[in-house]
C-alpha cells in the first residue's frame, strides 16, 4: 500500500496548525482531524464513530478525538487501540523565524539563512529532512495513523475486528487526553466486548548517540517517578556555624549521592534505565539575614524499567541515610580540626541521620494530634486549589512543610516522598499471549523491511510518553505505596489507577526517525519515515489482527 503521497500532504497541514500545549489552539488541529474523518464515507455513514472526549476538569476547554472502525468480516471482537498526540511545544524559540515555525517547506529554505549546528546543516543540505515546530513530535505520526485508518475504512468489509484511534492533547503537559481516554476506552469495552490487543503509538524515535544511524521501534515504554526531599536542618548564626546544620549541606549530599548514578539505574533483559537527574534543589529560606536556612528541598526525575514505587521509596530511604550520615561524618571531621587549630575543646556533635516516608511521618503526627491533622489537611488544600501560582509540586511540598511543622519533633530530618506525576513503566515480557503476539508481530515486520535500514527493536521507548498509561503495577503495596506517599493524590494530583489496571495492556512505539525534538531544528527524516515506516506499520497491524 503506497501512502506516502497521502501522509506527507497531511503532516504538512497537520504541522500547519499551530497546537502549542496548555493552550485552546490545541483544540483547532483536534477539529482538522475530526473533519478530516468526516469526509470519509464510512464515517458520514457511521457518525456516531467519530466522537470527541472532553479533557477531564480543564480549565482551557480541551478535547481529544476517538475514531473507531468495526470491521464487517466476521464477528470478531479483538480491538487495536493507536494513539498519537496533536499538541506540541511552545515556538518561542524559533525567534525572528516564529512566522515559519509551522510551514515546513518555507521554514527548510529560511534556515538556510541562519547559523545552525553542523549535523543540521549537514541534513539540511542533503534535502532529505523536513523541518518545523511538531513535525516530528508527533504531526508525521498522526498523519500516518489517519491515512492507515483512511485505507482500512476504505476496506471495512475485509477488516475483522475492530480499530480505535485516539487523537490526544496534553502530552507534551500533563497528558490530560491520555487520562481522559483511558476511561472510555474501559467503558468502550464493557458496553460492547472489545477484547484489546495492545495500544500502539507513532511518537518519534531519534538517534540515541551522535553519529546513530539505528531506526528504534519499542515494544514497552520507560517509567518515571520524582522522588522528593523535605529536609529540616538546625538554624544557627553564621557566627556559631558548628552549632546549626545547614540543609543546604544535606541537600547538595543527597544531590551527589543520586544525581546521575548509575547504582540507581534499573536493567531489564540488557537495558539499562537512564539514571536519576536533579530537577529542582533550594532552600526555603525568604529574606536575607545572617541566619542559615532551616528548611531545604528538591526531587529528582526517576526512570524506570522494572522498579515499583514501593522499590523506589526505600531506594530514596537508603540513599538519603548515606547522604545524612556523610554530612555528620564530614562536619564532625571539619569540626574538630576547626576545633584543634582554634585550641578548643572538641565534643562530638549532636546530629543524628533521621529519613523517614511522609507516610510515616503522618502516621507519628496523627499519633500526637488525630483527626486535627486530617482538618488542617483540608484546610490547607482549599487554599492552594485556589490559586493559580500553586502546581502539583508546590502543593506536595506545601503539605509535607504543613504535617512536618505539627510534629513536636524539631530534630532534624529528611522526609521522602513522592511529587506528580507519575507514568508507570510496562515491561512487555513475552509473559502473556497478547505480550507474545506484539512482539512476535513487530519481529515479522521488521524482517519484512528488508536491510536498507539497520531497524533494531528494543524493550523500552526511552522517552516520557502517554503509552505509560495503557497499565499501572499490579505489585501488592506498589501502587498504595505511591498514593500514600504522594501528598495530594487525589485532590491536586488523579490518575485513572484503576482503569489503568484494568486497561493493563502491552504497547509498541512505532514511530519516524528525525532529530532535535523540542529543538528549533526538529527535523524529520523523509527516506526511511515516509518511504519504510508506514509498512513496518500496517505489517504489525495486519499481523496483530489475523
Amino acid at each position: 500500500m503506497d501512502m506516502t503521497k497521502r501522509i506527507e500532504d497531511l503532516t504538512i497541514e497537520l504541522t500547519n496548525e499551530l497546537s502549542v500545549v496548555g493552550t485552546a489552539d490545541e483544540n483547532n488541529v483536534v477539529q482538522l482531524i475530526h473533519d478530516k474523518f468526516m469526509e470519509m464515507d464510512y464515517f458520514k455513514e457511521n457518525p456516531g464513530n467519530v466522537k470527541f472526549v472532553d479533557a477531564i476538569d480543564d480549565s482551557v476547554g480541551r478535547k481529544s478525538l476517538m475514531v473507531t472502525i468495526n470491521g464487517k468480516k466476521g464477528n470478531d471482537n479483538k480491538t487495536l487501540v493507536f494513539v498519537g498526540h496533536t499538541d506540541t511545544v511552545g515556538i518561542s524559540d524559533y525567534g525572528e523565524l516564529k512566522e515559519f515555525a509551522t510551514k515546513p517547506y518555507e521554514l527548510t529554505e529560511k534556515l538556510k539563512e541562519v547559523t545552525i549546528s553542523p549535523e543540521a546543516k549537514a541534513d539540511l543540505d542533503s534535502g532529505n529532512y523536513l523541518f518545523g515546530r511538531g513535525i516530528f513530535d508527533m504531526k508525521f505520526g498522526v498523519a500516518t495513523l489517519m491515512a492507515m485508518m483512511e485505507e482500512f475504512a476504505k476496506n471495512v468489509d475485509e477488516l475483522e475486528g475492530n480499530l480505535i484511534f485516539a487523537a490526544v492533547c496534553d502530552e507534551e503537559g500533563n497528558s490530560a487526553g491520555m487520562l481522559s481516554v483511558v476511561p472510555e476506552l474501559v467503558r468502550q469495552r464493557k458496553e460492547k466486548g472489545y477484547d484489546y490487543l495492545a495500544v500502539v503509538d507513532t511518537d518519534y524515535s531519534a538517534p540515541r548517540y551522535v553519529g546513530d544511524e539505528t531506526r528504534y521501534i519499542y515494544v514497552g515504554t520507560v517509567g518515571k517517578l520524582m522522588p522528593s526531599f523535605y529536609i529540616t536542618g538546625k538554624e544557627t548564626h553564621v557566627g556559631e556555624p558548628y552549632k546549626g546544620l545547614d540543609p543546604n549541606q544535606i541537600a547538595s549530599e543527597i544531590t551527589r549521592e543520586f544525581n546521575l548514578n548509575m547504582d540507581y539505574c534499573d536493567n531489564a533483559d540488557g537495558e539499562v534505565s537512564l539514571p536519576p537527574i536533579s530537577l529542582r534543589q533550594q532552600d526555603l529560606k525568604t529574606e536575607y539575614s545572617v541566619q542559615i536556612a532551616r528548611y531545604a528541598y528538591l526531587y529528582f526525575n526517576y526512570a524506570t524499567h522494572n522498579s515499583t514505587p514501593d522499590q523506589v521509596m526505600m531506594k530514596m530511604k537508603d540513599g538519603a541515610s548515606k547522604a545524612f550520615q556523610n554530612v555528620i561524618d564530614s562536619l564532625n571531621a571539619e569540626y574538630k580540626e576547626y576545633a584543634k587549630q582554634s585550641n578548643y575543646p572538641f565534643e562530638q556533635l549532636p546530629w543524628k541521620a533521621r529519613v523517614m516516608s511522609y507516610e510515616e511521618l503522618l502516621e507519628k503526627v496523627r499519633a500526637e494530634k488525630g483527626e486535627e491533622v486530617d482538618k488542617r489537611i483540608e484546610e490547607l488544600s482549599e487554599v492552594l486549589l485556589n490559586d493559580p501560582e500553586v502546581d502539583e509540586r508546590i502543593f506536595a511540598l506545601r503539605m509535607v512543610e504543613m504535617v512536618q511543622g505539627m510534629w513536636s519533633d524539631k530534630d532534624p530530618v529528611i522526609i521522602g516522598y513522592f511529587s506528580p506525576p507519575y507514568y508507570p513503566h510496562i515491561f512487555v515480557k513475552g509473559e502473556d499471549e497478547r505480550e507474545k503476539k506484539l512482539i512476535s508481530a513487530v519481529d515479522k515486520a521488521i524482517a519484512n523491511a528488508g536491510d536498507q535500514y539497520n531497524i533494531v527493536n528494543k524493550k523500552f521507548y526511552p522517552y516520557i510518553s502517554d503509552l505509560s498509561y495503557a497499565a499501572a503495577p499490579r505489585e501488592e503495596k506498589a501502587v498504595e505505596t505511591l498514593k500514600v506517599n504522594m501528598p495530594g493524590f487525589g485532590v491536586r494530583y488523579s490518575l485513572p489507577l484503576d482503569d489503568m489496571q484494568a486497561l493493563n495492556l502491552p504497547v509498541v512505539n512505532i514511530g519516524p526517525f528525525g532529530k532535535d525534538a523540542h529543538k528549533f531544528t526538529e527535523r524529520l527524516e523523509k527516506g526511511y519515515s515516509f518511504g519504510v515506516l508506514p509498512q513496518i506499520l500496517l505489517d504489525t497491524v495486519n499481523e496483530l489482527m489475523k
